[in-house]
């Protein structure tokens, strides 16, 4: 008998069809504009975290869902092709795959629409059914996007089995949160999700330092959070660490969070140092943002050419 292999990352997370459309100025009420370029891409933050892991050379499953429907066809055969384990993919009768459309002008803003229909969240029911491949995994990533019971059972498996939790985000509700920092290993939040998190306004350095101390304090032994328009804080066991976001010409900054936190676990599964995780996760959200839609196209000369060479030391 061929023994099953399981995937050195699994990713809990949403799964839409990403439509992503450029024109030059979005238009206002009653007005319509030219679309000078449209993609139908594999989406969602799961899918998006998933391919990236693949792009960096990772094995990576997927845990979310999609309609019986043509576009969840068309989804998962693309999830294949980019060598993403799709065997924990439910598909979900009666319900219709989600829907993400980003609009993006010329001036790097956007405009964006979701439908995610509740079919298209996991339940506890989907996580059990996964259990095997999140206990055999290095790293979990769960989305906290997900309905806070879901996202805890599926940190629970995976704490119980001694593979790495990775928290993207903040619960919608915080009757759960204090269960869910104490199952992570990693937490990513931005400063609306820090605030989230702690009650805390994150909008420098200072304040991120301080709110990561507090939520290191409940469980995670390393948090990562975004100072918007700066840069990402990094605190764990090593020090904490400033890296400045990397100046680069931004057509859209969807999906750059996605590539942050799928690289980061990455190098941390592959046992990088803090130091050269957290450059590298930089990078990789830079890279990101330089095309239109959250979809990465990441590789190794990308990130070492946009990498910081250097890290600001803050005092927590």
């Amino acid at each position: 008998m061929v023994p099953m292999m399981f995937s050195e990352v699994v990713v809990a997370g949403q799964i839409a069809r990403d439509l992503v459309i450029e024109v030059p100025d979005a238009p206002d009420a009653d007005a319509s504009a030219p679309v000078k370029h449209r993609q139908e891409l594999l989406g969602g933050k799961g899918a998006n975290q998933a391919v990236a892991l693949g792009q960096l050379g990772m094995s990576v499953s997927l845990v979310g869902v999609v309609g019986r429907d043509r576009t969840g066809d068309a989804l998962l055969a693309q999830a294949r092709a980019d060598r993403i384990g799709t065997s924990h993919v439910i598909r979900r009768p009666g319900t219709e795959t989600a829907l993400l459309i980003d609009v993006v002008d010329d001036h790097g803003r956007r405009r964006y629409l979701e439908h995610v229909p509740e079919g298209t969240l996991l339940t506890e029911n989907d996580v059990f059914a996964a259990s095997a491949p999140i206990s055999a995994a290095a790293s979990l990533i769960v989305q906290l996007q997900q309905p806070a019971p879901v996202a805890l059972l599926a940190a629970r498996l995976a704490h119980t089995a001694g593979t790495r939790v990775v928290l993207d985000g903040a619960p919608e509700s915080d009757a759960l949160t204090a269960d869910l920092l104490a199952l992570a290993d990693v937490v990513r939040a931005d400063g609306h999700e820090a605030e989230l998190l702690t009650g805390q306004v994150v909008d420098d350095v200072t304040a991120a330092a301080r709110a990561a101390a507090e939520l290191r304090r409940r469980g995670p032994s390393l948090v990562v959070l975004e100072v918007s328009g700066q840069g990402n804080l990094f605190a764990g066991p090593e020090g904490t660490w400033f890296v400045p976001d990397v100046e680069t010409d931004v057509v859209d900054p969807t999906g750059a969070g996605d590539a942050l936190v799928a690289t980061l676990t990455a190098a941390l599964t592959r046992r990088r140092p803090l130091e050269t995780a957290a450059t590298l996760a930089v990078a990789a959200a830079a890279a990101t943002t330089g095309h239109a839609g959250g979809r990465p196209h990441l590789s190794r000369a990308e990130l070492d050419r946009l990498q910081p060479r250097e890290l600001e030391t803050v005092r927590a």
